[in-house]
């Protein structure tokens, strides 16, 4: 997060990209589809309110929620789904603002164990075209061209199809635990089969950049398949294009 920045300045810049990603030409959330938070700095922050739309996002649709208490609320078991609509209003800041995305706990963990900042959760045409299919996120478990290594990192989080909500949170703590024990830091990009993709960025310009790419890299893969399927780039080849000191340049100014 840029340095000085206060609660309201982060969710002027979480509307901003809310309505990016809500773009509805875009293609990547429609209807009530998706949720963004971003993190404020004091142990809290905001994700978007249950119900609402990405594209017409206003100030009174963002939940500002306490960090560790949406965090304990994984480690409570047997809830079922009032339970866990209960649960999920006592980890509000502010006990007037709207009921949280269900997918409160996921934001939780992805801005903690997940490193990142800014967070954007679509269900984007092209990518759920692929998560959707009998191939689920192995396609993207290699690389076809320089950028989206670039911009979605060389290495991404999978987790299987499990039901939103408090299960669904409790499977990407796990990725995403894993993911950090294996690679030292949290990922760009989480898929999540048969659901969607998560961009984990450390702006709201680098979230929406992973979000576009991610879209790019879905629709080369399937339009591949007229011309016998993808040409993947070496396990060598794409850790020397991650490694390049051109690249971790270019990398940080897009990441702005």
């Amino acid at each position: 997060m840029e340095k000085n920045m206060n609660a309201k300045e982060v969710q002027e810049q979480l509307l901003t990209l809310s309505h990016d990603l809500g773009q509805e030409d875009r293609r990547l959330a429609m209807l009530g589809e998706g949720n963004t938070s971003a993190a404020i700095g004091d142990g809290t922050f905001w994700v978007k309110a249950s119900g609402s739309r990405l594209s017409t996002l206003k100030p009174t649709d963002l939940s500002r929620v306490v960090i560790e208490k949406a965090l304990a609320v994984l480690d409570e078991t047997g809830l079922d789904n009032a339970a866990v609509n209960q649960r999920l209003q006592t980890t509000l800041y502010d006990p007037d603002h709207k009921q949280p995305s269900v997918e409160t706990f996921l934001h939780a963990l992805c801005l903690t164990i997940g490193g990142a900042q800014w967070v954007g959760h679509t269900h984007t045409d092209s990518v759920l075209s692929i998560l959707c299919s009998s191939v689920g996120a192995t396609p993207f478990l290699q690389h076809i061209y320089p950028d989206e290594i670039v911009v979605c990192g060389r290495h991404i989080a999978v987790v299987p199809y499990v039901d939103p909500g408090l299960p669904l949170a409790v499977a990407v703590r796990d990725a995403l635990q894993e993911y950090r024990d294996t690679h030292g830091v949290g990922p760009k990009v989480l898929l999540m089969v048969n659901h969607g993709p998560v961009a984990l960025g450390q702006s709201a310009g680098e979230v929406l950049n992973i979000m576009l790419m991610l879209d790019k890299w879905a629709r080369i893969l399937i339009g591949t398949q007229a011309f016998g399927g993808p040409n993947y780039l070496s396990s060598e080849e794409a850790d020397h294009l991650d490694n390049r000191p051109d690249e971790h340049y270019r990398r940080k100014q897009l990441a702005g």
